[in-house]
């Protein structure tokens, strides 16, 4: 099975071409004030000129107002919307930019399920594990990417577990609150893809 693999958190070159260097097919950039990982929204635009196409770019969110979201694409227009689920119902987004709904571990449902979607744990950036039993199920539904909890070392088994359509990661190739270490992204991405590369073919949905 293939893997695709988010580094999230990225606020500065260095940790960018880190995540490239590394492989990553997508980065991401927080905007949320309260979090170590929040980025401006013409630091985003910035960062993003070091991504080459093919690699998707994602702004993060958690509830954000439309002034925010406003503000955001005023200076950087991702490639993808990431943020919790009811809040795209009410957001006012470009038709161009994908949405990302967050599904969070033992909370209700939407429906109809949506084709792409993220499975975190309650708290996003915490490194709280999610239920990799409940995200299991849920990945046979989707395009799951999971999230919540996930390092170098436990990646493999999450993927060989879950068996997502991607998996993503912030705190958990850290030396320090928003301090990304280069040499956890490459294990990281490296630990997910082997592990996606043991699923044995038959087995892929």
């Amino acid at each position: 099975m293939n893997i695709r693999v988010k580094i999230c958190g990225l606020s500065s070159p260095a940790q960018v071409e880190a995540a490239l260097r590394a492989g990553a097919d997508a980065v991401g950039f927080v905007f949320h004030a309260a979090s170590p990982r929040n980025v401006l929204p013409a630091q985003a635009a910035a960062l993003a000129q070091l991504v080459p196409p093919g690699v998707i770019k994602v702004a993060v969110t958690r509830h954000p107002t439309q002034a925010l979201v406003d503000e955001v694409l005023a200076a950087f227009v991702p490639d993808a919307w990431q943020t919790d689920a009811a809040d795209l119902e009410t957001l006012e987004l470009p038709a161009e930019v994908a949405r990302w709904p967050v599904l969070r571990m033992h909370a209700a449902l939407p429906l109809p399920l949506p084709t792409r979607f993220l499975y975190e744990g309650r708290q996003s950036g915490a490194g709280e594990v999610a239920d990799w039993a409940e995200a299991a199920v849920l990945a046979k539904r989707g395009e799951l990417i999971l999230g919540g909890g996930l390092t170098p070392d436990n990646v493999g088994a999450a993927v060989q577990a879950v068996r997502p359509w991607g998996v993503d990661v912030s705190s958990g190739v850290e030396s320090a609150a928003g301090v990304k270490d280069a040499g956890k992204i490459t294990r990281f991405i490296q630990a997910a893809r082997e592990a996606a590369s043991q699923v044995h073919s038959g087995d892929v949905r």
